[in-house]
């Protein structure tokens, strides 16, 4: 299944994909023909959010089959998302192969659509914070072998985040936080014959979830491919 923002969004492209059995969901630029779809949606979203008193979003979803006048070859099916926030309403649409019954309006735009942005997410959390967009050498290979290497740090930091660190505060942060406050702390380190020590500073910003982040090392062994060397470096 591809999935994709309102650029993606074109005839040739949906058009090769319902020929060869690829299911799509793309945002789509909305108009005043989509707005006047979801109208009373709208209008109900807004009742909603007025009506509650903590000015909490109200979110309301219309399934309805739509055709461009002109670029589209056949009707498709597009699932309207009403929504108003306090800064006022913002309808959304997407455009879907997937159907109805396998996928319901709220399903497709929150679990199938909406992931989408997290993934651009990731992927720049690896340009920018694992260095993935220095490729300024003048050897092609040079600038793969980069790439290579910010793709490795990427998996090892990411099994690091989900399996070692799952449950402390780091659990869901970005690679850059990871670096700042677990990889770039200072300490002291002692080895004696039976245990290694580490000493950190008593002002260390994350000293609440330091026994659970190296204290146990059951936990980093969860995480695959790192593993604990004992002073002999074995």
């Amino acid at each position: 299944m591809l999935r994709g923002d309102s650029g993606f969004c074109r005839e040739p492209l949906m058009r090769w994909c319902e020929a060869n059995e690829v299911d799509y969901v793309f945002g789509l630029a909305k108009n005043e023909r989509l707005k006047r779809e979801i109208a009373e949606e709208l209008a109900e979203a807004q009742q909603r959010h007025e009506a509650d008193l903590k000015r909490r979003p109200a979110r309301l979803y219309k399934d309805f089959t739509y055709q461009t006048l002109q670029s589209w070859s056949r009707a498709r099916r597009v699932v309207g998302k009403a929504e108003h926030l306090p800064r006022g309403t913002i309808p959304r649409f997407v455009v879907t192969s997937l159907s109805a019954q396998a996928d319901p309006a709220a399903v497709l735009y929150e679990q199938e659509y909406c992931p989408r942005g997290d993934r651009e997410n990731r992927i720049k959390e690896q340009q920018l914070y694992l260095f993935a967009d220095r490729t300024s050498a003048g050897a092609m290979r040079a600038n793969q072998l980069r790439l290579w290497f910010s793709g490795v740090a990427y998996v090892l930091l990411h099994a690091l985040r989900t399996q070692a660190l799952a449950g402390t505060e780091l659990a869901a942060a970005q690679c850059d936080t990871l670096r700042c406050k677990l990889l770039k702390i200072g300490a002291v380190v002692r080895v004696t014959v039976r245990k290694v020590w580490i000493a950190f500073s008593e002002s260390c910003p994350i000293r609440s979830s330091l026994p659970t982040l190296i204290g146990s090392s059951s936990a980093w062994r969860r995480c695959r491919g790192l593993r604990l060397a004992d002073h002999h470096g074995r």
